[in-house]
């Protein structure tokens, strides 16, 4: 009993698993399904149709509208406000010269009578020399008297002293009307109060902030440019405002749930390259942004409002434009020969956007476009193009490899 559990029981399981092997192989033979005719499958993609166009790029950068010309408003002269106009308020809008505050003007309009007064007087007594200087002359004359008179004879000295009072006195009265004036706050554009921070009893002196307005003719908006950016743009120089270098911008904004539109235009650029971002900021302007004053007839243009600006670029033709998802990370596109066989083409990319990408070679006009995503795609495989019709011959796989119907 020894001898078998020792020699021949291991003999015998190796034995039955031999035979055990041997019979799973041969099941497994039995089952093997019959090898596809590979030449007879085709994968169902997805493909567009190649078109070459002539266009001009576009350029996409975002900003903040701001006004052109900004103001705060600042008392010149001391006194009480007596008077504020029903404009002065948040979002108030005025006119050019519009009297916005006006300054208790009493003082200042005595004061201007008081120099009125003394220039009349400076005036008087500057006659009086002129007359004294001329009969000194004639006295010289009249007694004979040879040679040039001295000045001191022909009262000069006093003569220039009178004058120089009548000069002081113009300039006393100039500076009484000009204190008088400056009681009337306005501003010479048309234009929109943003703050309002004094009113009517208020007591200012010269310094005092009394509120701030902005200009509504233009509104400009700093649009940042990449280098990338400015190898498809024709910008217009910092130094030379050319109406001609003007370049036409769209810029697009939602407000309320609807997107809306306005036309601009880029006049400037600031000359500088931002230290931190390594961007140029271009200046685009629209003209009458509230549109309040007849020069324009789109949407009313709000200062603060965040807008997305399309630039008209530089104009390229006989380019193919493909959406992006198309281009591979390698520079290649997947085309649909002629015979419906795959084929992985290189291609030259002038520029490449978040939605589209511009071709200038490897594509040819009229050649399908794959656009349907293939994981490790293989030259020569045949295709099946969504829409075309297939020989019943022809089995379709999908691109996940499971039988499509036909």
């Amino acid at each position: 009993m020894r001898k078998f559990f020792k020699y021949i029981l291991p003999l015998g399981l190796v034995v039955i698993s031999i035979v055990l092997v041997v019979a799973m192989v041969a099941i497994a033979k039995g089952k093997r399904p019959d090898r596809k005719d590979t030449a007879r499958i085709a994968i169902r993609v997805d493909a567009i149709s190649a078109e070459k166009a002539s266009l001009n790029f576009t350029v996409f950068s975002q900003g903040t509208v701001k006004p052109r010309t900004q103001t705060t408003l600042v008392a010149e002269v001391a006194g009480q406000i007596v008077s504020v106009s029903s404009n002065f308020i948040p979002g108030g809008f005025f006119r050019s010269g519009e009297i916005l505050l006006q300054i208790d003007p009493s003082d200042y309009a005595t004061a201007v009578l008081r120099s009125q007064a003394n220039l009349a007087a400076r005036k008087a007594q500057l006659a009086d020399q002129k007359a004294r200087s001329d009969q000194a002359r004639k006295d010289w004359t009249n007694l004979g008297r040879e040679g040039k008179p001295s000045d001191l004879t022909l009262r000069i000295p006093q003569l220039a002293e009178a004058e120089a009072a009548v000069q002081a006195a113009e300039a006393e009265l100039k500076e009484a009307e000009r204190n008088l004036e400056r009681t009337r706050i306005k501003v010479p554009y048309d234009g929109l109060v943003r703050n309002k921070l004094v009113d009517v009893g208020q007591f200012v002196s010269p310094g005092t902030p009394l509120g701030v307005t902005f200009a509504i003719d233009t509104a400009e908006i700093r649009l940042p440019l990449s280098n990338n950016d400015l190898k498809f743009l024709v910008l217009p120089s910092a130094t030379r405002l050319e109406k001609s270098q003007r370049v036409p911008v769209t810029l697009t904004a939602e407000e309320g749930g609807v997107e809306k539109q306005w036309n601009a235009e880029i006049v400037r650029t600031e000359g500088v390259v931002d230290e931190g971002s390594r961007v140029v900021y271009a200046v685009a302007e629209v003209t009458d942004p509230y549109g309040v004053l007849g020069q324009s007839d789109g949407p009313e243009l709000k200062m603060g409002s965040f807008v997305r600006a399309e630039i008209q670029g530089l104009r390229v033709d006989d380019v193919v434009v493909l959406p992006r998802s198309v281009l591979r990370a390698d520079n290649t596109v997947l085309i649909a020969n002629d015979e419906r066989k795959l084929e992985i083409r290189p291609v030259t990319v002038v520029r490449a956007e978040p939605e589209n990408v511009y071709l200038s070679d490897g594509v040819n006009d009229g050649e399908l476009v794959i656009t349907t995503s293939l994981d490790a795609p293989i030259p020569g495989i045949s295709l099946a193009i969504s829409g075309e019709p297939v020989p019943d011959s022809v089995e379709i796989e999908d691109v996940d490899g499971t039988e499509a119907g036909q």
